[in-house]
C-alpha cells in the first residue's frame, strides 16, 4: 500500500512522503474547524450526539475537501510546472502556512502603530492591515517555500504578484 501511495503521488525519496502525510493532517485538520463553525449555530444538547455529529460532519467536509484538492491539483500540475504531485502538496501547505502566519503578525503590528479595530474606522483600518500584511506576505513565502523545498518557485511567485500589483520596479535588474 505504501509502495502504490509512492507510486501515485511521484514520491522517490523517502522523506517526500511527509508532504502528503502533513496534508492530509492539514486537510482534516481544516475539516473539523469548519464542521465545528458549522455545529455552532445547532444546538445538541447530548454530548454523544454531538461527538457524532462532528466526526461525521469532518470526514464529510474531508472528502469534499480533499475532491476539491485533487480537481486542483490536475489544473495546477501543468500550469506551475511541477515534476512531481507531492511538490503541489508542499505547495498548498506554503501558501496555507503563509496566509495565517501573515494574518496572525498583523495582529500586533497593527496594535504597534496604534490602529486597533475597536478604536479605528474600518474604511482606514482594513487597507492599512493589507498594506501591512502584502510586504509580510511576499517574504514569507519566500521563506516558507525555502522551508518546503519550493523556494525557486515561491520566489517567482512573489516576484510576479507584486509586479502585478504595481511593484515591479523594485526587482528590475
Amino acid at each position: 500500500m505504501i509502495q502504490t501511495i509512492k507510486n501515485r503521488w511521484e514520491i522517490t525519496q523517502n522523506w517526500q512522503f511527509i508532504h502528503v502525510i502533513l496534508g492530509l493532517i492539514a486537510t482534516f485538520f481544516s475539516a473539523y474547524l469548519i464542521t465545528r463553525g458549522i455545529l455552532k449555530s445547532i444546538t445538541i444538547q447530548n454530548d454523544t450526539l454531538k461527538l457524532v455529529a462532528i466526526s461525521l460532519g469532518t470526514l464529510l467536509v474531508g472528502y469534499l475537501l480533499l475532491k476539491i484538492t485533487f480537481w486542483l491539483f490536475k489544473k495546477l500540475y501543468s500550469r506551475w510546472g511541477v515534476t512531481h504531485r507531492w511538490q503541489l502538496i508542499a505547495m498548498f501547505l506554503v501558501f496555507a502556512v503563509t496566509g495565517s502566519t501573515a494574518g496572525k503578525i498583523s495582529n500586533p503590528l497593527m496594535e504597534f502603530i496604534g490602529l486597533t479595530k475597536e478604536t479605528t474606522n474600518g474604511w482606514i483600518y482594513w487597507p492599512v492591515r493589507i498594506l501591512l500584511i502584502f510586504p509580510i506576505y511576499q517574504v514569507l513565502l519566500v521563506i516558507f517555500g525555502w522551508i518546503f523545498g519550493q523556494y525557486n518557485f515561491f520566489k517567482e511567485f512573489a516576484i510576479k504578484m507584486a509586479s502585478r500589483m504595481g511593484f515591479g520596479f523594485l526587482f528590475k535588474k
